[in-house]
This record gives C-alpha cells, sequence and structure tokens, in this order.
C-alpha cells in the first residue's frame, strides 16, 4: 500500500483518486477550489468534475503542505498553465525518498528554456535545489469517467530511469489500470500534448456535421495529424516506438473520438460556428489543446519543420479562417 498524494482534483486526478482508493492505496488529495473540498467532504463527490462517483476512503485537504509532509508518491495532476507554480512550492519541502509524477505535458514558457518540456522544468528546479527526486510523466488513453467506472485502461508510465519506472508501474497498477513502464518520458509528454490539437481538429468535424462533415473527413485529420506528428515530435526528440504506443496513437484515437473528450467537445463547439471566447466559457474543465497548438506553432519554426495542419487549426483559434476552411486546409496539402 502506498501513501499517495493527488495534487489537483480535476476529474483526471479525482478518477485516478478513486481507482487507487478501491486498490486499498491511502490517498490524499489537494484542492484549490473550496466547491470541490466541499463536496468531497460532505458527500463523498467530486459533484464539479466528477459527479456520481463516490470516494468515501479519499481524504481531502486545502493545505498543500499536508500533502508534501506525509505522501511518498506526489501525483502533478494539474493544468500545464499553472503546474510549474504549484511545483515551486513543492520543491523546497521535498524528501529525497518522494517521486513526483507528471500527468500535465507539452512545452513550458518559453522563458524557462532547454527542451521547453514541462517535465524538464520541473527537473531543473529539483536540480537549482540540490535534490534529485525522481520524475514520471503519466500519459496515455484515459478518459477520466470510464477510469473511475472501472473500464480497463492502459497508460504509459516514462522516466530517464526505467527502473525507476517499473517500480512506478508495479505498485500503482490495479485490476483495471494497466501502466506500461518505458524510458521516454519526453515523448511521453510530447504525444500527449499533441494528441489534444488533433482532438480540437476532429472535433471540428463534429461542429460541421451538417455540411461537410463526416467519419470519412476525420478519419482524413487522424491521418494528417497523425503523420505530422511524427516529424514533428521526432525532431524533438520523441521515440519512434512511443508514437505507436499507449501514449501515442493509442492516446490521439480516444481523444480524438471520445464524446467525453474536453478538447474534441471544444472543437466541436468551434465548428459549430462559436468562437473561441465563447466556447471557452462555456466550458468549466480546461482543454490544454489550444495552448498545446499554440505552443507547438512557435516551436516548429526554430527546427525547420513544416507544419500545415498545426498552423491551419492557429489560424482558426485567432479568428483568421472558419472551421470548414481550416479542415479543407488540413487534408488538401
Amino acid at each position: 500500500m502506498a501513501r499517495i498524494g493527488v495534487i489537483g482534483l480535476g476529474n483526471w486526478g479525482t478518477a485516478l483518486a478513486r481507482v487507487w482508493c478501491e486498490d486499498g492505496h491511502n490517498v490524499l488529495g489537494w484542492t484549490i477550489e473550496q466547491e470541490v473540498y466541499e463536496t468531497l467532504m460532505t458527500d463523498s463527490v467530486n459533484k464539479k468534475y466528477l459527479d456520481g462517483y463516490e470516494i468515501p476512503e479519499l481524504q481531502v485537504t486545502m493545505e498543500l503542505s499536508d500533502v508534501v509532509e506525509t505522501c511518498e508518491i506526489l501525483v502533478l495532476s494539474l493544468p500545464s498553465g499553472v503546474i510549474l507554480d504549484i511545483v515551486d512550492r513543492i520543491v523546497p519541502n521535498l524528501r529525497p525518498s518522494q517521486v513526483l509524477l507528471d500527468l500535465a505535458k507539452g512545452l513550458a514558457p518559453e522563458e524557462e528554456g532547454g527542451s521547453g518540456l514541462i517535465s524538464d522544468s520541473i527537473e531543473k528546479r529539483l536540480d537549482v535545489a540540490g535534490k534529485s527526486n525522481p520524475v514520471i510523466v503519466m500519459t496515455g488513453p484515459t478518459i477520466a469517467p470510464e477510469v473511475a467506472r472501472g473500464v480497463i485502461t492502459t497508460a504509459l508510465v516514462a522516466c530517464h530511469d526505467q527502473s525507476v519506472a517499473e517500480r512506478i508501474s508495479e505498485r500503482l497498477s490495479t485490476e483495471t489500470l494497466f501502466l506500461v513502464a518505458a524510458d521516454d518520458p519526453n515523448g511521453a509528454e510530447l504525444w500527449g500534448a499533441y494528441k489534444n490539437c488533433v482532438a480540437l481538429a476532429c472535433g471540428l468535424v463534429d461542429g460541421l456535421k451538417e455540411s461537410i462533415g463526416g467519419d470519412n473527413l476525420k478519419a482524413a485529420l487522424v491521418l494528417r495529424g497523425f503523420s505530422e506528428g511524427i516529424s514533428l515530435l521526432g525532431s524533438m526528440g520523441a521515440s519512434s516506438s512511443t508514437a505507436f504506443g499507449p501514449a501515442g496513437l493509442g492516446d490521439l484515437y480516444v481523444t480524438a473520438t471520445s464524446p467525453r473528450s474536453r478538447n474534441r467537445t471544444l472543437g466541436e463547439k468551434l465548428g459549430s460556428g462559436k468562437s473561441l471566447d465563447q466556447s471557452l466559457e462555456e466550458m468549466h474543465m480546461v482543454a490544454e489543446g489550444v495552448r498545446a497548438t499554440r505552443m507547438f506553432l512557435a516551436r516548429a519554426p526554430k527546427l525547420g519543420i513544416e507544419t500545415p495542419f498545426i498552423e491551419a487549426l492557429g489560424e482558426l483559434l485567432d479568428g483568421d479562417i472558419r472551421a470548414d476552411e481550416a479542415v479543407k486546409r488540413m487534408v488538401e496539402y
């Protein structure tokens, strides 16, 4: 049994907390949101993000220090835009025995330097503080409500030291959550971010279902997006084997097609003619594809990689072209 701290109780963090509690682990969740804290304390349910799933065994706190002081595995279940701020609060108080499991994927702000990956930015902070706690990236085809319901799910846990990844996969796998160890955290993180861009594009097709949208077009977009991802992410250091595993093609497929996918849902709103601001206002959970698209667009020219798929999506997000124009450009190049 592990003492697990889940830092961030959105739908994904809450779903993981539930399956680990059911597997007998001692889980403490941290949230900054009073509403989430109160419903979990009074009803054992996160009514805002994962309504309908009781977690009576889950302990909850709004004090970050409670988690850092008592847990051995710290699960960073936070949006990519805020995770480094929380890491800055955690790092000074880490003990050597603690490990960090990073669920956020993608590129940190440009001023971070280096590779720009969030996991690398975390490791950079640890190094500056004179600490060497392992950082593991977790990603894969994981729709949170299905994980909470007990649907059999496979995900990747990747670390530069594969033996650490193997230990985490052994400790945190359950009867329904199968964790596969790997040694390509950079590739896992990059594909975990990139798949959200493809999901946005596929959502456009659903929003265009009364005109040019359909399964044929969605299949074409998945193919174009995946092909561009292999080229772009390969140039950023991702292993080719990762592209065809749970973190690559597996995660891309489920995020691009599931009706529960936040990024596909956002794309559907954009495809129906709503502006980005209108679409985001209607969602209470973060859709990472917008930030990911802009980060990849900023990085691709520096690598000399052509990215017509991402460029068309970026122009749509900026309001420069319509959804039907965007998908046509994505499949025509």
